[in-house]
């Protein structure tokens, strides 16, 4: 059984969450991808460190479909992004959270492996779970917040 305290720490976590995911979708908003919008924000200690979206590669035009509507395979994922951003500065995403839109493919959660990040947090189940799978078998904790659940959240305050 969880003390007072100790679920009062859980649910003002889970508003920071929330609070996040809602920002990370605001921020896919930028991305020029028809087919599909992402954002991913990485914080640590409660400030946000880094962000991505979707898109094609700095100086390359910015259409991520083809004529036939099929993403370019030098599309960059949302997570990548805000990885290889944040490999830019000084900071380091050692123990930091990602929180993203929709949950990481595998090559996303090879990068967030490899970047020491601890948590992901995300909205939309992406159509092949292997991403996911390979996180808990990092022992990263992955954190399933549908859409629904930020709503109910945001009724009761």
């Amino acid at each position: 059984m969880e003390s007072g305290k100790e679920f009062s720490k859980n649910e003002k976590q889970r508003k920071f969450d929330i609070r996040y995911l809602e920002m990370a979708r605001i921020w896919a908003k930028n991305s020029y991808c028809k087919r599909k919008k992402v954002g991913a924000l990485i914080v640590k200690d409660r400030q946000i460190i880094s962000d991505g979206y979707n898109g094609t590669p700095a100086g390359f035009e910015n259409v991520c479909e083809d004529q036939n509507n099929i993403t370019k395979q030098y599309v960059l994922h949302a997570e990548a992004n805000a990885i290889t951003k944040v490999a830019k500065t000084n900071n380091s995403s050692q123990g930091g959270t990602l929180y993203v839109t929709t949950s990481p493919c595998i090559e996303c959660s090879k990068l967030i492996i490899q970047a020491g990040i601890k948590k992901v947090v995300f909205t939309e189940l992406y159509s092949k779970h292997e991403g996911l799978e390979l996180l808990e078998r990092a022992g990263v904790e992955v954190l399933h917040l549908p859409d629904e659940e930020a709503k109910k959240q945001n009724r009761h305050q």
